[in-house]
């Protein structure tokens, strides 16, 4: 575990970073195992309602956390310092690499043609990319997650989504 600069009464305070969901680790650990940023212990609090009983388990741990634009205010409630992703991670994602990217990204996984079915589905047509993606992630067991890490990257640098980056940037 990384310990945080202060100290607490009973010696050095450990950092904990909570997330929602598998997809926000996977994406976490990537990009810092990809800026060299050693990670701290990170927990899957399986939603956002889970923040609290998380945080009544580390009770005395400095905690932040990673958390989508809808659900702020469960960890804001618990957590020492909170980054958001609005409206979450795979829109971060996108803003990022653009469209034109992330299908770039679909596509290495030969998947493009599977996007291109959902997005001729009638209640997806005319809809934006950017939640026809949405869909597309959250529509199969484990996608999300899968492309977190590819995301993740593929993404430049230098244009890492401002919450990822400001929480690596915290550790």
């Amino acid at each position: 575990m990384t310990q945080c600069e202060g100290q607490g009464n009973n010696g050095p305070v450990q950092l904990t970073v909570l997330v929602e969901g598998e997809s926000d680790r996977v994406a976490l650990e990537t990009l810092a195992a990809r800026m060299g940023v050693r990670m701290p212990a990170v927990r899957v609090v399986g939603g956002s309602k889970g923040a609290r009983r998380a945080a009544d388990e580390l009770a005395g741990e400095r905690l932040i956390g990673l958390v989508d634009a809808g659900e702020r205010a469960d960890f804001e409630r618990v957590l020492d310092r909170v980054f958001v992703c609005d409206p979450d991670l795979e829109g971060e994602f996108v803003r990022a690499l653009g469209v034109d990217g992330v299908e770039a990204v679909i596509a290495g996984q030969g998947e493009l043609g599977s996007f291109r079915s959902l997005q001729r589905q009638p209640f997806q047509r005319g809809r934006p990319a950017e939640a026809q993606l949405a869909r597309f992630f959250g529509g199969r067991s484990g996608n999300k997650a899968r492309y977190a890490r590819l995301l993740a990257e593929a993404v430049p640098l230098d244009r890492v989504p401002a919450p990822l980056a400001g929480l690596l940037a915290e550790l």
